[in-house]
């Protein structure tokens, strides 16, 4: 295989890599039937209002303020650096056979 082809190659794997990605589903927020999302919110306003009226305290979800993202960021960093690590690694390599 000839080194030219090399780039239309990677060029070639990324673009499919993308397509494949294109059709991964998305989570999405929004309610898929809007009535079904009023009758909820409705529900949901009567319960805290008779929740109140019993005296409890209705808790909200936790939204991560005391979340650990230690092990997130320790994995993106060793991805981070492993993928800079190629990059060096290859850029070496094309100036070696440049000479």
């Amino acid at each position: 295989m000839s080194v030219a082809r090399r780039p239309l190659l990677t060029a070639t794997a990324a673009g499919s890599l993308l397509c494949a990605l294109w059709f991964v589903p998305s989570a999405n927020a929004t309610a898929e039937r809007p009535a079904a999302g009023k009758e909820r919110a409705q529900d949901a306003a009567a319960r805290a209002a008779a929740a109140e009226a019993a005296g409890e305290e209705l808790r909200l979800a936790d939204t991560g303020a005391g979340m650990d993202t230690t092990p997130y960021v320790i994995g993106g960093s060793a991805f981070l650096a492993i993928g800079a690590g190629f990059v060096a690694y290859s850029v070496r390599r094309s100036h070696a056979y440049a000479l």
